[in-house]
This record gives C-alpha cells, sequence and structure tokens, in this order.
C-alpha cells in the first residue's frame, strides 16, 4: 500500500466522552473493518484495577496516552482495509498541549510523521446519551468543552471535521461508511456537515 493509500484509510473517529465513538466503532468492526479503542480509556481501567487513582497527573497522563496511541498507529502501518481509530495520536497531542504548549514546527513534524485521512469523524455531545460510569467520571459540561476543544485542534491541523449526526448507531455507521466510499465527500459539503 501506498503512503498516501495508508494515510487514507487510517480513519479517525473523535469528539467528546459520552457521544457514542465506542459504540460507532463496535458497529463498524461487527461490519468487517479493523478498530483500534481509546487508549485513555485503558489506561483508566488499568489504574482501577491497581487501586490507583483513575489518571495520573495531566502531564504523565497524555503522555501516556501519546505513547499508546503511537503504538497502536505503527502496528496497524500495514494493516490492509480500512483502520477506525477511536481518538488517535493527534488527540493525545491536543491533551498534551494544553499542559504544555506544541510548537508550530513541533507540531508540523508531529503531522507529517503520523498522518491520518484528511477528514475527521467528529460525534458531538449528546446529553440523551451521555452517561457515567466507572472510567468516566466527568459531567456532560467537561464533554461539552473537550468537544470544542477537539474541534479547534482539528481545524489548527488543517483536518476537515464531518460531524456525525444525532441518530442511531446503524445510521452512523451508514454515515461513516457512505461518506468513505462516495468520492464528491473528499472534496464537497454536500453529503457532510463541514465546520
Amino acid at each position: 500500500m501506498s503512503v498516501e493509500g495508508s494515510r487514507l484509510s487510517r480513519i479517525v473517529i473523535t469528539g467528546g466522552p459520552g457521544a457514542g465513538k465506542t459504540s460507532l466503532l463496535l458497529a463498524l468492526h461487527a461490519r468487517g473493518h479493523t478498530i483500534v479503542g481509546d487508549s485513555a480509556r485503558s489506561i483508566i481501567r488499568e489504574r482501577l484495577a491497581r487501586s490507583l487513582s483513575p489518571r495520573p497527573n495531566a502531564q504523565e497522563f497524555a503522555q501516556e496516552v501519546l505513547r499508546m496511541d503511537i503504538e497502536s498507529y505503527l502496528h496497524h502501518a500495514a494493516t490492509p482495509g480500512l483502520v477506525f481509530f477511536e481518538r488517535g495520536v493527534l488527540d493525545a497531542l491536543c491533551m498534551l498541549d494544553r499542559v504544555t504548549p506544541v510548537t508550530e514546527n513541533g507540531l508540523s513534524t508531529w503531522l507529517s510523521s503520523y498522518p491520518y485521512s484528511p477528514k475527521v469523524f467528529v460525534l458531538p455531545p449528546w446529553k440523551a446519551i451521555y452517561a457515567n460510569d466507572a472510567e468516566r467520571d466527568h459531567t456532560f459540561e467537561h464533554a461539552e468543552s473537550v468537544h470544542d476543544a477537539v474541534q479547534e485542534w482539528y481545524r489548527r491541523c488543517r483536518y476537515q471535521i464531518l460531524e456525525v449526526p444525532r441518530v442511531s448507531v446503524a445510521e452512523r455507521c451508514a454515515f461513516v461508511l457512505e461518506a468513505l466510499a462516495n468520492n464528491d465527500a473528499w472534496g464537497s459539503t454536500k453529503k457532510c456537515h463541514l465546520f
């Protein structure tokens, strides 16, 4: 697979917590696609299992998420077909930037080293489905702030944002796959809500 072809096959599903990302990825997986889960939740789950606080300090947490996301990215470098990432290297960089700002030169290096498909699917905050659990202990207002930060970050990284509508999981899955299959979706706003 060419470098550009590999880039186009790496798809980011992002947004604030509790917006339905995991459910969407599981639906994509059920249709035969490769998915990569959220590193942050894995870290929290592992820490809770060890009777630790859910998260270390913000910088350590961001760096650990980034390390895991880089590992996942490289692990799937040669994976055939579409690979859907629940967040990814750029989301981890967004976390890190909020603690230790990333320079424009540094960001440029990251972007060229870990490219994803130029279109990023963002799930908006959805209060009707938002729920706390052992690994999600923030408020809905926090989820909204994360959503806003993620959108601003991906714009800074010069990615185009496609908002996934607040519809059923099956409809969201169909929306994503149709956007990827439709050549117009890569250069048009006809079928996708671009910010």
